[in-house]
């Protein structure tokens, strides 16, 4: 098994997923799709399976014994790919179930893995930078909410900025959807290769090399 695989079977088969999976459920049949609990649950449901595992790695001294055998790069590449699919299919897994059994719910899945993937990527980037589990978990809510204040109080106008837009959108994008899949990727290519460069500069490093 490759260190993608073995990443992706942690991330997925796992408490925290799991965890995550049942609490945006419950939060989806009792408040609903359109909920505003729903919408500010994503950037912190999405970062519990594996956003803080190289820091967990890095922490135990478990990185030192695991990178001589599957190489730097294929090890931070594999850490952010699993933690990016695991955010995703989290969201979409629970969304999914809300939608069997609530009809014309309205949930657009592309949208919602997109979401959950850009909002643990930028969990695991806060990771690597603090070296905080805390500002991991809280930094990407944090990011988000950000974004909804500054588009509620001051550009109301700029739906482009907002998180909630790109889950369940009210205004007309360029390409439809795909536009706000190709800006919510573009964010979380650019948080990935942060990540990466983040791994490399700091004082970890040794550990890597």
């Amino acid at each position: 098994m490759n260190s993608f695989e073995s990443d992706l079977k942690r991330a997925v088969i796992s408490v925290p997923f799991i965890a995550g999976v049942i609490i945006e459920t419950i939060i989806l049949f009792t408040s609903g799709f359109d909920s505003d609990l729903f919408k500010v649950s994503v950037p912190v449901a999405a970062t519990l399976p594996y956003s803080t595992a190289w820091l967990l790695d890095y922490q135990s001294g478990f990185v030192k014994e695991y990178v001589p055998r599957c190489g730097i790069n294929s090890y931070i590449i594999s850490k952010i790919l699993a933690c990016g699919i695991s955010g995703g299919l989290l969201e979409t897994l629970a969304c999914y179930i809300f939608s069997v059994f609530i009809e014309n719910s309205g949930i657009k899945l592309n949208l919602i893995f997109s979401s959950g993937m850009l909002w643990a990527v930028v969990s695991a980037t806060l990771a690597a930078w603090s070296k905080s589990r805390y500002i991991a978990y809280g930094g990407s809510f944090v990011i988000y909410y950000i974004l909804v204040i500054f588009h509620d109080r001051y550009f109301e106008s700029l739906y482009s900025i907002y998180p909630y837009e790109w889950i369940n959108p009210e205004h007309v994008w360029v390409f439809d959807e795909q536009g706000i899949v190709i800006l919510m990727s573009a964010i979380t290519i650019f948080f990935a290769l942060l990540y990466y460069c983040l791994l490399y500069t700091s004082d970890a490093a040794d550990d890597l090399t």
